[in-house]
């Protein structure tokens, strides 16, 4: 398994269609900032995307696909500044389907993904706010898109699971694109493409309880011990024990936060001979015990999630 698919399957990502919506003119959404990624393609029309400044506003045009990066509010509409409602009462007034044929409706796809925990931060934090990807006539991207379009245009068993692998691909080619043309991709994507580099970091991500050591792992590369060393901290601005404990502590966190997993379960999995061990490091790394650590966590998503609950 490649790093990208490493990242991507462990942040969880889940993905959630708003709609496909046929809108005349006037039309505006706005989406708040509890979207972690949000994705937007126009299938026919046009439609403009903006933050806070509708003269900033990028233009969607069909075969693109947009992808905003969660935090501050954005909005869609047919025309930059254009009146903008919330999702409730925008599919109130637009949820059913308008006369396609007409020329001035705009046929639209929205697609919402919720990222969890630190390695799904990592993997949002490597994207621009806004990432535009767009297609050719032979591009793999328009034929997603259009099998995402038919799809939405009637109720099928086990559509869900349709159109979440269907924006699965898109995210994946939205994402690959930004990250292969981009000169601020994180230093992890990069250096796994380094043939020095890239089997020894797929060891590290695919078993990471093994209990690696810089000679074993220069080995895999096929370097000595001096030469792997050397040109991994090149790379990644960091020595290999300490990349490796700092993906170790990402990994604990995320099953602090998520999962039912007693710490000596944890210890086990993210590499760690006892609980004792693990905790240990652990405090050196947050200043907290884990117990402690994982006790707040919750606490604070738990007080999120009222929070969102009483403002919806």
């Amino acid at each position: 398994m490649d790093l990208l698919s490493d990242h991507l399957i462990r942040a969880r990502a889940t993905g959630a269609v708003f709609a496909r919506t046929v809108a005349e003119p006037p039309w505006g959404l706005r989406l708040g900032p509890s979207i972690h990624l949000s994705l937007h393609t126009v299938v026919r029309g046009r439609g403009y995307l903006w933050f806070d400044r509708p003269a900033d506003a990028v233009e969607l045009v069909p075969g693109d696909v947009t992808l905003v990066r969660g935090g501050p509010i954005h909005h869609i509409g047919h025309e930059p500044g254009a009146e903008c409602l919330e999702p409730a009462e925008f599919r109130a007034r637009h949820g059913r389907a308008g006369p396609e044929d007409s020329p001035r409706a705009t046929v639209f796809l929205c697609g919402a993904y919720q990222f969890s925990g630190d390695v799904g931060s990592g993997v949002l934090e490597a994207l621009p706010p806004v990432t535009t990807l767009s297609s050719t006539i032979d591009d793999p991207v328009r034929e997603v898109i259009t099998l995402l379009s038919r799809e939405l245009l009637r109720t099928e068993p086990a559509q869900q699971i349709m159109l979440d692998r269907l924006l699965d691909l898109l995210l994946v080619l939205a994402i690959r694109s930004d990250l292969r043309d981009s000169a601020a991709a994180p230093r992890w994507y990069r250096a796994s493409s380094d043939p020095r580099l890239g089997a020894a970091l797929q060891a590290v991500h695919e078993n990471p309880a093994h209990p690696w050591t810089v000679p074993e792992l220069a080995a895999i590369s096929g370097l000595s011990r001096a030469a792997f060393a050397r040109v991994f901290r090149e790379a990644l601005g960091q020595a290999p024990m300490q990349y490796l404990t700092e993906w170790r502590m990402t990994l604990a966190r995320d099953h602090l936060r998520g999962d039912d997993l007693t710490l000596t379960q944890v210890a086990d999995a993210v590499g760690y001979g006892s609980p004792f061990a693990f905790a240990a490091a652990f405090r050196r790394h947050h200043g907290d015990p884990p117990g402690t650590w994982r006790q707040r966590e919750r606490a604070a998503a738990q007080a999120r999630l009222l929070t969102t609950h009483a403002d919806s």
